[in-house]
């Protein structure tokens, strides 16, 4: 039977009950006084004993009345004798009323006494068609295990590997699966299974999801998609309920992709944490685990999953027969930034300043989102100087805000301040120049963005993946810049290293827990991280060394920290001219490029770049240093060193 005749039924049904529960009560009212004679009326009415009104009920030909004691009384009438009533009720200037005899009246009353009734039944009506729809189908409020997954139209895809850039390797890794929807019988001929589901690993904003989407789209079957969380409501097995109705929905589709984002949501270890081992999420996860191998055949049916979280999973959801695949959807490098602009840039009109080589060069480290941002930011300062193409100053000024934030336009620096910042930033950009190990300054300004009243931005050549102990320290001293300037130049510090310090120690702490970098503490790992106890962690972090152990890794980072802090004193103080031609320079000019740095320290003399705005003309002014951290470092390779704040 169709759902919605069931739910009109039940709503009459509601009403016919409370019809009949209240039909007596309304008339319970007239059925309660006393029966008397009509003389006794009459007698009443001469005596004035009556209160309020009375009522000609023509339909039982009843006449219902007060006396002045409160007694509610009726008596019976006949026509014949109502014309000498009337004429006394009249005389005496007491109030009657004629109900009509077709009964319309009772009618009427019965409607006025249940619309709040059936205004509260219209109510109750509304919400469970829109607990329906929001619930992924009928079913009204008894919905809630139903699957809210979203099939997507294979025959209209949106997406295509046309429009992914910068991911080859795991388009490869997916173009098997595509294979397999379109020709299975060439599989089946080799009795090769395709595997049940694919688990794609990265960074967020990497493209997991734009890759699952491409998927579908070239495969043209049909595509369910949903987030981890969504599997998981208040009432208890209702995740369970929804995982068997996503299944079974699958089933009547295959072949099909059903697509899991955010899984770690419903997949984290289970019986670990808070809340024990029968928590609503771990029922749902054991329903899932079934679901994608078990005793029910679910061939044809392949799950894709995305995560940035693949350590907190539960093994038995990474097992073979689930989820084989683990695909690594990394950030891109050089060439993959480079084609992943070009996708973004395709329908924007650029100028033919434009470099894509150049701008794929700036942005190490970047993920896709990160990209597609600096792209859209581009073109949106291009239409906020009312341009009609985009030019690579905006495409510059982009990356500087993804990286650093927008320009501050409401601080100001007192002269004193303003020269304390630009020789802290001058400490670090000349340590990039003359520590070789250090990646070489791209950019080194005095203009505030973000909580950074200064910053330097390094340009390491080319794409590193790992770092050498001579890079790591060359990087800590360069961070120590800042600070050594200061005390130099005005044997007084500011608040403005704190950043610098937290970075540095940081490296330092990792180099000797982590990289086996210390030859005091030797080719260990010191110390695991329990992480979060809500996404599935151990309760505390576990310690695997003796308080002496920690002693001495306190004392590591220690002698690391003032050895790279002399280092850079040293340099900088010998070569203090150098300095101070960079500090009076970006008093001046705000801003140094890497050509511009160089011809500084060389001491040369530098045109001032009219065209280029200063913070004055462009409304920026800094912020007096007050203690909290400096420009925070991106999520690229790139590196910011030495924001004051």
């Amino acid at each position: 039977m169709n759902k919605r005749y069931v739910w009109a039924a039940s709503v009459f049904a509601l009403f016919l009950v409370v019809a009949v529960i209240l039909i007596p009560i309304f008339s319970s009212s007239k059925k309660a006084s006393t029966q008397v004679i009509f003389s006794d009326l009459m007698n009443l009415v001469e005596e004035g004993q009556i209160a309020g009104t009375v009522i000609f009920d023509e339909s039982n030909h009843t006449i219902y009345f007060h006396v002045t004691e409160g007694q509610h009384l009726r008596t019976i009438y006949s026509k014949e004798a109502t014309g000498d009533l009337q004429e006394l009720l009249k005389k005496k200037g007491i109030r009657f009323a004629i109900e009509a005899q077709a009964g319309g009246s009772i009618w009427l009353g019965l409607l006025f006494n249940f619309l709040p009734f059936l205004v509260i039944i219209g109510l109750f009506v509304m919400m469970s068609r829109r607990a329906s729809q929001m619930g992924g189908g009928g079913g009204g409020p008894m919905s809630f295990g139903k699957s809210k997954a979203k099939l997507h139209d294979a025959t209209k895809p949106n997406v295509t590997f046309a429009d992914v850039a910068g991911e080859e390797e795991p388009k490869e890794e997916l173009l098997e699966v595509i294979e397999f929807l379109k020709h299975p019988q060439k599989f089946q001929a080799l009795h090769a299974k395709i595997p049940r589901g694919l688990l794609l690993v990265g960074p967020p904003g990497c493209g997991k999801t734009l890759l699952a989407k491409a998927v579908a789209g070239e495969a043209s079957v049909p595509f369910f998609s949903l987030s981890g969380s969504e599997f998981v409501e208040v009432f208890v097995g209702v995740g369970a309920s929804r995982v068997r109705d996503l299944f079974e929905q699958a089933k009547k589709n295959v072949p099909c992709l059903v697509f899991i984002d955010e899984i770690d949501a419903v997949g984290r270890h289970r019986g670990a944490g808070l809340g024990g081992g029968n928590d609503e999420r771990e029922q749902t996860l054991n329903q899932l685990l079934v679901a994608m191998d078990g005793f029910e055949n679910n061939i044809g049916i392949i799950v894709i999953a995305a995560t940035n979280r693949p350590d907190i999973l539960d093994p038995a959801l990474l097992r073979p027969g689930r989820f084989d695949r683990r695909i690594i959807v990394d950030n891109p490098d050089s060439k993959g930034r480079k084609a992943i602009l070009q996708v973004h840039m395709r329908e924007i009109p650029m100028a033919p300043d434009v470099n894509v080589d150049t701008l794929a060069k700036q942005t190490p480290g970047f993920s896709g989102a990160d990209l597609a941002a600096v792209v859209n930011e581009g073109a949106l300062l291009a239409a906020r100087h009312n341009k009609t193409q985009v030019s690579m100053s905006d495409f510059d000024e982009a990356v500087e805000r993804v990286i650093a934030g927008p320009l501050r336009r409401s601080r100001a620096l007192k002269p004193k301040e303003r020269e304390m910042v630009a020789y802290h930033e001058a400490g670090h950009a000349i340590l990039r120049k003359l520590i070789p190990n250090a990646d070489p300054p791209h950019k080194v300004t005095i203009v505030s963005r973000g909580m950074a009243l200064g910053y330097v931005m390094g340009a390491p050549p080319e794409d590193r993946y790992t770092r050498t102990r001579s890079e790591l320290l060359a990087e800590i001293s360069v961070g120590m810049g800042g600070r050594a300037a200061e005390s130099l130049i005005f044997g007084e510090v500011t608040t403005g290293a704190s950043n610098d310090f937290e970075q540095a120690t940081g490296m330092a702490r990792r180099m000797v827990t982590n990289f086996g970098m210390s030859e005091k503490l030797g080719l260990v790992t010191l110390g695991r991280s329990g992480g979060p106890v809500f996404l599935g962690r151990d309760m505390i972090d576990s310690r695997n060394y003796s308080e002496e152990i920690a002693y001495q890794i306190d004392q590591e980072v220690r002698r690391i920290t003032d050895e790279c802090y002399t280092v850079a004193y040293q340099m900088i103080e010998a070569n203090r001219e150098k300095l101070q031609r960079v500090a009076k320079a970006l008093l001046d000019r705000e801003t140094l490029f890497a050509e511009e740095l160089d011809d500084v320290m060389a001491g040369k003399v530098v045109a001032l770049d009219a065209s280029r705005p200063t913070s004055a003309e462009a409304g920026t002014e800094a912020a007096a240093p007050g203690g909290s951290p400096s420009a925070p470092v991106p999520p690229t390779t790139t590196g910011l060193a030495g924001g004051i704040a």
